[in-house]
């Protein structure tokens, strides 16, 4: 019987199986963990370590940066570009600009798109006069050596959408005690004139009726020659570009009544009395945060009188007026009067008001084209008084040689009753006259000059101090283009004839000069400052336009860190007179007519000269309402 294979017993047969399953099972938990590792130590190393490589470099970023930066958020983020120059609130301070409507300046850009920034940066504060803060701009076009207070006022140029962008005006809200209290008291602004009538219609004075044809039927004024203060002051109100926030002015206007101030207290009172509001406002100024950021060279001030009512060098009680443009801190502002000195750095000219104050642009186009066409029968003329007691004076030959002229017309402006004292009078004249002789007054300026300019009538100087070191911002420094110039020496000597130089001028070039003194009288008047010329720029305009200018050149001054060593204040009427860029002063043919008295002290011999004609255009002043 043939022996069967013993069979295998099912046990044996199951832990093979699970043998070969257990080792397949171990085989892929080995791989399971492999790939674990892998992928772990992949993500620690690859994933991780790349971040961290990223933080460390941004840390070390952060940490070159200069200390008062802020910090960069880690992932870069669009921020917006705010143009701060829209920002500030236009609106002036209530008690400066009472009763007037105020005139924001509106948005230029109002699609502008701007980006929200939501990372998480520190609120910066508003800015103030003592915290400034700088805005974010183009690249700087300014060499900045260091964060200067004014630089957010310069950067403003820089955005050529927004129109007010270096032009912005701050003006302080002074107490009433320095303007407005005055107006209440205007019968004691003069002894001898009352000038309550002529503070009216915002300082113009009564409507001129024009009953005579001379005048046009609107923008004609009875206006007293001595109150740019209240005129200047109420077009500030007008003007477009008046800020709240000081950072941002160009300039900062001080609504100082300084001519009325002083014009109360001339007469009968002692020097401390005549000092106290220039006094008082020197030292409310100098408290104000915005004094601090150029110690006032950036301020300016307008005074509707001669610069010698604010030069008193002592204080004997005889001396003439105040002290105001000799006070340390009045030094550093800018004070624009009616004549200024031709030795003294901080006044510049500005026109005396005319009788003629237009609202339009219209009216001064048709006034122009009237004045062009125009028959003027008359070669020269003259309108004025004699000074006998002026030795030096050469009135007395002007009028000599009107009378005996048959092209000549003179009108007398004798004491009391006058003509003279006739506005329609003295444009009439104007008028029919192709030169109009403009001599000293009793200090080099009259008002005269510009009433004729506005008549299209050449204006014939015998002295520089008249008009072309004055009125440097208004009229060209090329005065031969608007003027003739006839030295007082060759009338007082030399006994010339008017009648024969004037004469001798080409019909064609007298027509050229006439163009050229009609197209200058909307830089010469005083728009109506209850309105605003829209094409025109006016007296106004142009002044502060240079202040502008002025103070702009100062700052960027300071940041090249320039400064003029060599400047000679005694000479600061050749600096007038200088071209743009230049700097330096020499010889010049004008020096014999400003030459100082080189005897004794020649301040003091100026001083009291000039104080003297300041005390005779008093008691001329005296005369005429006596």
């Amino acid at each position: 019987m043939r022996r069967r294979s013993p069979a295998t017993p099912p046990s044996d047969n199951m832990e093979k199986g699970a043998g070969k399953n257990q080792q397949s099972r171990l085989c892929l938990l080995s791989l399971l963990t492999a790939f674990f590792w892998f992928f772990l130590l992949y993500f620690h190393f690859v994933v991780l370590g790349g971040s961290n490589i990223d933080d460390a470099a941004q840390l070390d970023s952060i940490s070159a940066r200069p200390s008062n930066d802020e910090p960069t958020p880690p992932t870069p983020i669009s921020r917006p570009k705010v143009d701060v120059r829209r920002e500030p609130d236009v609106s002036v301070s209530p008690n400066v600009f009472n009763n007037q409507p105020r005139n924001p300046v509106v948005n230029p850009d109002p699609k502008l798109e701007v980006s929200v920034d939501h990372s998480p940066v520190t609120a910066q504060p508003k800015p103030t006069s003592h915290s400034v803060m700088t805005p974010p701009t183009t690249p700087n076009v300014f060499h900045e050596q260091e964060d200067f207070p004014f630089m957010r006022a310069l950067r403003t140029v820089e955005n050529k959408s927004d129109p007010c962008g270096g032009r912005y005006i701050y003006v302080h809200d002074l107490p009433p005690r320095f303007n407005e209290d005055m107006l209440k008291q205007c019968r004691s602004l003069s002894l001898w004139t009352n000038m309550c009538k002529f503070t009216t219609n915002a300082g113009l004075g009564p409507p001129l009726e024009n009953t005579e044809g001379v005048f046009s039927n609107t923008g004609w004024y009875a206006t007293n020659q001595f109150v740019v203060d209240v005129i200047f002051s109420n077009r500030m109100k007008q003007y477009e570009c008046l800020t709240r926030d000081s950072s941002l002015a160009a300039a900062i206007f001080v609504p100082f009544y300084a001519g009325f101030d002083i014009a109360r207290y001339l007469w009968g009172y002692n020097t401390s009395m005549r000092d106290a509001a220039s006094l008082d406002l020197v030292n409310w100024l100098e408290k104000r945060p915005e004094w601090s950021i150029m110690g006032g060279k950036d301020h300016f001030l307008v005074a509707g009188r001669i610069t010698w009512d604010f030069r008193r060098l002592s204080d004997e009680e005889t001396d003439w007026g105040n002290k105001l443009l000799f006070l340390p801190a009045a030094k550093n502002m800018s004070m624009l009067v009616v004549e200024s000195s031709p030795w003294n750095a901080n006044d510049f000219g500005i026109p005396y008001p005319t009788y003629f104050h237009p609202a339009k642009d219209d009216e001064v186009f048709i006034w122009q084209d009237r004045m062009r066409n125009l028959e003027r029968k008359w070669l020269f003329c003259f309108a004025g008084a004699p000074r006998p007691d002026n030795p030096k004076s050469i009135r007395g030959q002007l009028i000599d040689q009107c009378k005996n002229s048959k092209v000549g017309k003179l009108l007398e402006c004798d004491f009391g009753e006058s003509k003279c004292h006739s506005p329609s009078s003295i444009m009439q004249m104007f008028q029919s006259s192709l030169f109009c002789l403009q001599p000293q007054g009793d200090s080099y300026t009259r008002r005269s000059a510009f009433d004729s300019m506005l008549a299209g009538c050449i204006p014939v100087f015998f002295h520089p101090g008249s008009a072309y070191t004055q009125y440097t911002w208004h009229l060209p420094k090329n005065y031969s283009k608007y003027s003739v110039f006839i030295p007082e020496n060759d009338v007082r000597e030399k006994n010339i004839s008017i009648e024969q130089l004037l004469s001798q001028i080409p019909p064609e070039q007298v027509k050229m000069m006439r163009e050229e003194v009609i197209s200058l009288i909307p830089r010469l008047i005083y728009a109506d400052p209850r309105s605003k010329l829209e094409t025109h720029k006016d007296a106004f305009d142009v002044a502060v336009e240079a202040v502008i200018g002025k103070v702009t050149r100062s700052r960027k001054d300071i940041i090249e860190g320039r400064t003029d060593e060599n400047f000679i204040e005694e000479l600061s009427w050749k600096y007038a007179l200088l071209e743009e860029g230049k700097r330096e002063v020499g010889l010049h043919e004008w020096d014999p007519f400003f030459s100082k008295p080189k005897a004794g002290n020649a301040d003091s011999s100026v001083s009291s000269s000039s104080s003297e004609a300041a005390k005779n255009s008093w008691k001329n002043e005296q005369r005429s309402h006596s």
